[in-house]
């Protein structure tokens, strides 16, 4: 089976409707496939409607920023009920958070000479929501950057310009949002997160300790050791095992979607007890 229970639409930082994103879905032959765009759940309607004609398996899931030790981690929500009051009222005021953290990005941006910042970022943008990705595919676009890794390096991180922090709800928080409604909480992408082994595996232990139910073992650009690294912490801390792209599909990012390596250990996998019900 195919499946891939990390992917974004334009309702974020995709490029594609939410259509589009269950329509390359199936053509990738995924058999399961969630749409987790971040701090949103405002697709999943689309999804679900399109995934029902074209008869896949669809998932609803969201990604939500989250604090733990004074950075920021990424948990998905997935197999959520999007209709629940508490998780909608919680991605609201992510939502609020996002807005300030764009227009200050924008100044901070103007305050370097890269004049007009929001208003060119903002067409990148076919939904309210502006996020890094956009500001930095527009630096892209403007020649200001030449890719990902350079605009991160000169702005949009730590003291460069554009640097915003923001202080998201905390990690147990985060996870009591998704566990209320109705869904399991899955630590995203646990080594983009620069940190050494062993601090990694101090997060995932706080997760599990608070609630988190998964860790994604197999991304896109997951190497050997790093799947079989989380693939052991996971057995070790009772978590089970999940797999995703994240596809967002800008063309300077070369993720493909469903093109995942397997997980080591089936048994952990996150989806074999799971019942498919769509609310």
């Amino acid at each position: 089976m195919v499946i891939d229970l990390h992917n974004h639409s334009y309702y974020s930082d995709g490029v594609l409707s939410p259509t589009e994103v269950v329509r390359l879905a199936k053509k990738q032959n995924c058999d399961v496939f969630a749409l987790t765009d971040h701090d949103t759940i405002d697709g999943l309607a689309e999804a679900s409607l399109e995934a029902n004609k074209l008869n896949l398996e669809f998932v609803f899931g969201t990604e939500i920023s989250a604090m733990w030790n004074n950075m920021t981690i990424h948990i998905l929500g997935l197999k959520i009920n999007p209709n629940n009051k508490a998780l909608q009222a919680g991605l609201k005021k992510h939502q609020q958070l996002r807005e300030i953290r764009s227009e200050k990005i924008a100044r901070s941006l103007g305050g370097a000479g890269i004049i007009g910042a929001m208003e060119k970022t903002k067409a990148l943008s076919k939904t309210g929501m502006i996020t890094r990705i956009h500001f930095a595919q527009m630096l892209i676009q403007e020649g200001i950057c030449k890719d990902m890794k350079s605009v991160f390096r000169r702005f949009l991180a730590g003291k460069k310009p554009g640097g915003v922090g923001v202080k998201w709800a905390q990690f147990d928080e985060v996870i009591g949002w998704i566990r209320v409604a109705g869904g399991v909480a899955v630590l995203a992408h646990p080594f983009r997160y620069r940190m050494a082994h062993t601090k990694v595996k101090r997060m995932m232990s706080d997760l599990a300790v608070n609630g988190c139910g998964g860790i994604e073992v197999v991304t896109a650009t997951s190497s050997a050791d790093e799947i079989r690294l989380t693939s052991q912490w996971a057995s070790e801390l009772g978590l089970l095992a999940s797999s995703g792209s994240d596809y967002h599909g800008w063309s300077n990012q070369r993720i493909q979607m469903g093109c995942l390596q397997d997980l080591p250990n089936f048994e952990q996998a996150i989806w074999r007890n799971w019942t498919w019900q769509n609310y």
